[in-house]
Formats: structure tokens, sequence, C-alpha cells
């Protein structure tokens, strides 16, 4: 088993284990570390814990986590690495923070970048709303609604309410136009010069 090509042996835990056992190592000759991905884990989690004790900073207890599970640095949940995104840079080859973690901060991450808000400012809108849509009154308000010009958050809106003002071309006239229509009050432009168009006001 030592002399095939598909396994290697770790050099801390002397463990003869397949090649993805190692992360990359582009300084090595066979581009793979000397440790399996177990040990570095475990000797940068206790150099860490170290330098962490000698800054008096707080340091979390290690956990007995079982083979093919992982404690998420986020929530401190073990879970079974389905639950990971993988990062073959990482030295156990899977990220830090479980799918669910990295889902709930790519949320936080995507209202700071687009609209310059957090998810308390998005919540307070939607209490202030008492939940609900501001323009239709009766679905949940789940769609933060912005103006595109200046990028001023307006409200939070339902997904078909958020929908229907931007197929409208954010545009109110074209909008009260739209409501006009709805009242029974429909309208033509009349014609006062050929291919001159005068519109109600």
């Amino acid at each position: 088993m030592p002399d095939s090509v598909d396994v290697k042996k770790c050099t801390g835990c002397k463990r003869t284990l397949s090649l993805d056992s190692f992360a990359a190592d582009r300084n090595r000759r066979d581009g793979l570390q000397v440790r399996c991905r177990e040990c570095v884990a475990e000797y940068g989690a206790a150099h860490c814990r170290r330098r962490r004790e000698a800054q008096g900073k707080s340091v979390r207890e290690k956990v007995d986590v079982p083979p093919g599970y992982k404690e998420c640095r986020s929530c401190g949940e073990v879970k079974p690495h389905s639950e990971w995104h993988r990062n073959v840079t990482a030295s156990d080859g899977l990220s830090t923070r479980c799918k669910a973690c990295r889902a709930i901060e790519g949320r936080a991450g995507h209202l700071k970048r687009q609209y310059g808000i957090t998810e308390d400012d998005r919540d307070r809108m939607i209490a202030v709303q008492k939940g609900l849509c501001v323009i239709c009154l009766s679905a949940p308000a789940v769609h933060v609604d912005h103006c595109h010009k200046t990028g001023r958050v307006r409200g939070v809106l339902c997904f078909n309410c958020n929908s229907a003002i931007g197929k409208l071309g954010e545009n109110p006239s074209t909008v009260r136009r739209a409501a006009a229509y709805l009242e029974g009050n429909s309208w033509k432009p009349t014609l006062v010069a050929p291919g001159v168009y005068q519109l109600p006001s």
C-alpha cells in the first residue's frame, strides 16, 4: 500500500492516507502538504488557542466531533460534512461556517451592499408597516423597494407590488393613469394636428 501513488504517509499521525486527505502545497514536489488535513487542523487549533490565551482573550472549549462532522464557528453546532461548502485551501477542505450560516450572512451582506441597510433596519420598517406590503395591504412585506435613481429605500413590499411598480417604470403619472383606468376612467389622446396628440390632463 505505501508504494501506491494514490496514497501518502502523514508525517504527523504516521497514517497512510488517500491523497485527498492532504491539502495542496505548491512548494512540495508532489503538490501536497506533508501533514494530513486532520493533523494540520489540530495543530492550527492548538496554536490558535495558545496565542489567544497569551493575549488574554477568551478561548473556545474544544468539542469532540465525530468523523464526518464539523463544528460551525458561527452557530457552534456540529453538523455533517454535507452541510458545508468545499474550500480546497482550508486544512480540512471545508468552509469555516456551515451552509446555513453562510446563507444568513450572505443575505445580510446583500442588504448592506444593495441598499445600505442592515437586517435590523429592514425588520424595523416591516414592524412599522405591521408586517404588510404598504401598497396592497394584504400580502407579507418581504422585498425591499428602493428608487433606482437615488438609491433611497422607500419601504418593504410584497413580490407582486414590487414587480408592478418596476414594470410601470416607477413613473407616478403612469401609476395614476393605471389607477384611473382600473376605476373605469379610461381615456384616449386627442388628435389636435396631423401626428400631434394631446394627452388629457
